[in-house]
């Protein structure tokens, strides 16, 4: 019977598994996205091949990666550095490069190779500090914003003949500068090249700061997959052709090393115990942290308000609308077109269009996602629109707001435009002339406005950081494969333990997300504790020390979320 050895290298976003031989060769290679369950992903790729291939052929099970150390323990099984096991690899496999760049879901690292009396040596190595900005994942992100599959954004971005000049040393700015280069309507193709660039140009300055890449080059990891990304690092490290490679196993070299390492070892012999060990803390393991108190709706947002009368408590008219339009007795009988205007709110992730008539009743909305391309956006609801209320309206004015109401003001020939502060309070004030506070969570943008008699008399925004929008809650989610429209509010709800995660920085966030996931949080308290992290954040960041009133609006995109 031969013997097999498998290798797996546990990330913060997927699983690699490798299967070998006794000469080293690989049998089998598999790739699986974690979905926010490391220990439950790496128990079914486990059941899997053993369902296949008998426990007893294995000799051994060597873990790797960020959540290989709890496995590894649970399980009887080796457990190898990562830093060590990518060099091995890489010195098995091309022991010509000097340099190695790993970049994978959240971690980047730089590992330099020497030879000495004969045999090949680290000689030094560093990795990215907390922040992804440099990794998979954010690429994964923005590929997403723009309504792009990962190998599209590769293959699109060699289109490029001048990329722009993006920052690349936090995801935060690269995503403002992505956003004012959209508003100016730049093609697809150059943003895309240059988030190529702009992450290759931050490898470079961050994690190789000091350090010389001595050629030849490995480029390995996902991020390798990325055609833009291989195109961007040979511009950036002034490389011929043959002096970076791209390994044949290039997403599980880590897996292939930690194999390698361990036959090496004297703990080849060190048998793995089965999966009953990982089964039984799946089913017995509590966070040992305290955790939040659930989350509830209080009675009155469990359900739409009444509107059974014909005024609302403010004594305005009630409005009823019916699939996005006003509802009124004998609506499509008028001979002349009645007297309209057109509002639209083009932001970073949604665009939002609304007819209203003289008397400020709602003719027809849309909401639609920008994805970068907001002309696109506006071109689509102004169409769907005069599709519905075309033929009843006559348009008398139109005004713009939100970060792309330049753009749009010219193209639709605005009579107004507007700063969202000022659209965001009137909108307010019309609807209940009592608000004192509006909380407004965007996608991108967090907003806080304090009234008094129907005059704005201090407001804030969030600075650069996106920690308390609804495009983090979104990229998170993504990660969870959990939808943010029709699962994420009910998860929400139905967690018992939320999980603790701070309401700093996206970054720190993701990263304590991560450390839960890797101990067997459940997905319910994962989202809830996002939950919590992005009020407090919103609390502590955007609102401050001002004044938060009696009658407060909740406002946004993200109020969808319950």
């Amino acid at each position: 019977m031969e013997k097999l050895y498998l290798g797996i290298d546990v990330g913060s976003v997927s699983v690699n598994t490798i299967i070998m031989n006794d000469r080293q060769e690989v049998l089998e290679e598999h790739y699986t996205r974690l979905k926010g369950q490391p220990l439950q992903t790496v128990q079914r790729i486990l059941e899997e091949i053993l369902k296949r291939i008998p426990l007893e052929q294995f000799h051994s099970l060597s873990f790797t990666g960020i959540g290989g150390k709890l496995l590894s323990e649970l399980l009887g099984a080796n457990f190898v550095n990562e830093i060590i096991a990518q060099a091995r690899a890489v010195q098995h496999f091309y022991p010509q490069v000097r340099t190695i760049i790993d970049i994978g879901g959240e971690d980047s690292k730089l590992i330099l190779i020497e030879e000495e009396e004969g045999r090949l040596k680290i000689s030094d190595f560093s990795m990215n500090t907390l922040c992804a900005a440099g990794t998979g994942s954010f690429l994964d992100q923005q590929a997403s914003r723009l309504g792009l599959t990962i190998q599209e954004f590769g293959h699109l971005a060699l289109k490029s003949v001048n990329p722009p000049r993006i920052a690349g040393r936090c995801s935060v700015f690269a995503k403002s500068d992505m956003i004012h280069l959209q508003q100016i309507a730049t093609p697809d193709y150059d943003i895309v090249a240059g988030l190529c660039y702009a992450l290759a140009r931050n490898f470079k300055s961050n994690i190789g700061k000091g350090k010389t890449f001595v050629k030849p080059i490995s480029f390995q990891g996902g991020v390798a997959a990325n055609a833009g990304m291989r195109r961007a690092f040979l511009d950036v490290l002034e490389l011929s052709d043959g002096e970076l490679i791209i390994p044949k196993y290039f997403a599980s070299m880590g897996a292939i090393g930690a194999i390698l390492v361990t036959q090496e070892s004297k703990e080849t012999e060190k048998g793995w115990l089965g999966l009953n060990p990982l089964q039984q803390y799946l089913r017995d393991h509590r966070e040992e942290q305290t955790p939040l108190r659930r989350l509830c709706l209080s009675s009155h947002h469990l359900s739409p308000p009444p509107c059974s009368s014909t005024l609302m408590p403010n004594g305005r008219p009630c409005t009823v609308l019916v699939q996005g339009r006003q509802a009124s007795k004998g609506e499509g009988d008028q001979s002349e077109k009645m007297e309209a205007y057109l509002g639209l709110d083009v932001g970073s992730i949604s665009t939002n269009l609304v007819v209203i008539d003289r008397e400020k009743k709602v003719l027809s909305k849309r909401y639609l996602m920008t994805a970068g391309r907001p002309i696109e956006a506006v071109r689509v609801g102004l169409q769907e629109i005069g599709e519905e209320v075309g033929d009843r309206v006559e348009i008398k004015g139109v005004g713009t707001t939100g970060s792309g109401r330049y753009l749009t003001a010219d193209f639709v020939g605005a009579d107004l435009v507007r700063n969202e502060i000022t659209a965001q309070a009137t909108a307010a004030i019309h609807i209940d002339p009592n608000v004192d506070t509006i909380f407004e969570i965007g996608g991108q943008d967090s907003k806080y406005i304090s009234l008094e008699k129907g005059v704005v008399i201090d407001f804030d925004m969030n600075k650069v950081c996106a920690a308390g929008t609804g495009s983090f809650l979104e990229e998170q989610a993504e990660k969870l494969d959990i939808s943010i429209k029709e699962e994420f509010g009910a998860l929400a709800l139905s967690a018992e333990e939320p999980v603790r995660m701070g309401e700093r920085c996206t970054v720190f966030i993701e990263s304590d997300l991560v450390h839960h996931q890797q101990r067997g949080a459940k997905k319910d308290d994962l989202i809830a504790g996002l939950s919590y992290s992005i009020v407090q954040n919103y609390l502590n960041r955007v609102v401050g020390v001002g004044r938060i009133g009696d009658r407060i609006f909740f406002q946004g995109g993200t109020a969808f979320n319950q």
